[in-house]
């Protein structure tokens, strides 16, 4: 992963797709969101969406586990270049959680992150704050999903 001073603002990442199957869908709302228009066609169909559709939940979740291979594939990356890694810190949150659209059986999902604001900490000698746009598109080019996530990334002056 990149150090503070090597993010710019602008800076987008294209994280990958992942394609939303009705099996996969049930399988997320049964453990984690059991609501019915997420586990039955006929009762997705009977309410406002129209028809089966995933959890918000679940298209968060993909969208973790797309940035977080993402990061693997780049710190390979430097691994193999000899470069430098940087070890982010955690996350004190993320806000403007949308929803835009529905996430249907059959729908690939795309998913990238914009880079909005980079500055140091005032309170924590040696990091620095990143904020990103997370974008969530369906095949269609629509958004479905936005939010603003923010993390702890360290300074390479300070990286030793």
């Amino acid at each position: 992963m990149r150090f503070l001073e090597d993010i710019k603002v602008g800076h987008r990442r294209e994280l990958g797709s992942f394609t939303f199957t009705a099996e996969l869908i049930k399988k997320f709302a049964a453990q984690f969101d059991p609501q019915p228009f997420h586990l039955d066609e006929d009762a997705g169909r009977r309410s406002l969406f129209g028809g089966l559709v995933a959890s918000g939940w679940h298209v968060a979740a993909v969208g973790m586990k797309l940035l977080v291979a993402d990061g693997q594939r780049e710190t390979a990356a430097q691994i193999a270049a000899g470069e430098t890694v940087a070890t982010w810190g955690p996350s004190p949150g993320f806000r403007e959680l949308r929803w835009l659209k529905p996430v249907r059986a059959g729908d690939t999902i795309s998913y990238a992150n914009q880079v909005e604001t980079v500055r140091a900490t005032a309170t924590r000698p040696g990091w620095g704050i990143v904020q990103a746009r997370n974008i969530v598109t369906n095949q269609h080019g629509e958004q479905v999903m936005t939010f603003m996530a923010t993390a702890f990334v360290p300074r390479r002056s300070d990286a030793g």
